[in-house]
């Protein structure tokens, strides 16, 4: 009796060890991540920071992430070459930074006149935003999914004041994506500079104008000391997604268990960072006005119009690049209208009313 449960146990041990030894054999999955932002940069950088670290945290140790700001290991507009090569796995970035490969990219990070970050996260999740993506992306050998987003853009900083089209004619302006063809359009001189750069070219002259992100991101960047006019709502950057890019030869090695545990960190970081915006998007605000005598300024009608009319120009040009351009357009534009009009009749309703009846405008 006795030995009968002693080969019982044995056979169990036995077992146990088998199962035990494929996960031994594997060991620790490293996921080199390279990032566009700077170290330790209040928002967007450490949001990236943040992702990186509930990755090994979900992961229980399986999953080792290394993570390079901005020019620690590639250049912050290198990294989405970086990652195709395969030479790290993964990259945290606005996708509209890689519109000079397809202007498709843009609709995943936003574009003019666009969705709110709500709004484009239910294109990209649940209307088929995603599916439009993957098919983008795997032209580099890239799979990206959802992992942040800023809320609606401020529209920027200047060293005059905007108060007609004409006003931008001759600016240099750091914008980059879609928005940044519609003000090249209107007159403005654009360049796309990564935001460790900004300052040093708005301090120099070597532009005269700039947006970034909200209060909460600008003000630690200190536009405030080359330009004092702050446009507050913007047409350029109404969501501001933000992608984690994998290499798709990396992705397709994951295991489900792997994918999922980085998808649930990306997509809780998704919800994370635009609150943390939100939660300190006023307060930093206060202390631009307050403290650093920035002047409030909002766009009129008719710069407001002329915008509109330079971005119908453009989505027609990104229409005319491809078909697989036009397809992205147009289910983006269709799910715009379906989603932001139930939203103009609710909650944009509702806010309006709200902050009537409450004094907030």
């Amino acid at each position: 009796m006795e030995r009968r449960h002693f080969i019982k146990g044995a056979a169990l041990a036995g077992t146990g060890a088998a199962l035990a030894a494929p996960a031994v054999a594997q060991g620790v999955k490293t996921l080199t991540v390279v990032s566009t932002w700077p170290r330790d940069f209040p928002g967007l950088g450490t949001s990236a920071q943040r992702l990186c670290a509930r990755i090994d945290a979900i992961s229980g140790g399986s999953i080792k992430t290394e993570y390079f700001a901005s020019g620690e290991k590639v250049g912050a507009f290198d990294v989405f070459d970086e990652v195709a090569a395969g030479n790290s796995q993964a990259y945290i970035a606005a996708d509209y930074y890689w519109i000079g490969k397809h202007p498709g990219f843009a609709y995943f990070t936003s574009v003019p006149f666009g969705m709110t970050t709500p709004e484009w996260n239910a294109w990209v999740k649940f209307a088929g935003g995603q599916a439009l993506w993957d098919e983008l992306s795997a032209g580099f050998n890239l799979k990206a999914i959802t992992c942040g987003g800023t809320g609606a853009q401020c529209g920027g900083w200047f060293n005059k004041e905007i108060n007609s089209p004409e006003d931008l004619q001759g600016l240099k302006m750091r914008i980059p994506g879609l928005g940044g063809t519609v003000l090249s359009k209107l007159g403005v001189s654009t360049v796309s500079l990564p935001g460790s750069q900004i300052y040093e070219n708005l301090v120099s002259g070597s532009i005269d104008a700039t947006e970034w992100v909200g209060p909460y991101n600008d003000y630690f960047l200190k536009f405030y000391e080359a330009a004092k006019y702050y446009y507050t709502g913007g047409m350029h950057e109404p969501g501001g997604g933000l992608a984690f890019g994998m290499n798709l030869d990396f992705y397709n090695g994951l295991t489900d268990h792997e994918r999922a545990i980085i998808e649930a960190a990306c997509y809780e970081e998704n919800a994370a960072q635009p609150e943390e915006a939100m939660a300190n998007n006023g307060i930093y605000l206060g202390k631009l006005v307050n403290e650093h005598g920035v002047q409030l300024r909002a766009y009129n009608d008719d710069v407001w119009d002329a915008f509109g009319e330079a971005a119908e120009e453009v989505f027609e040009e990104t229409r005319e690049h491809s078909d697989l351009a036009a397809r992205i357009n147009d289910s983006y534009q269709a799910a715009l209208r379906s989603i932001g009009g139930f939203r103009a009749i609710a909650e944009i309703e509702f806010s309006s009313q709200r902050n009537r009846v409450l004094g907030l405008t």
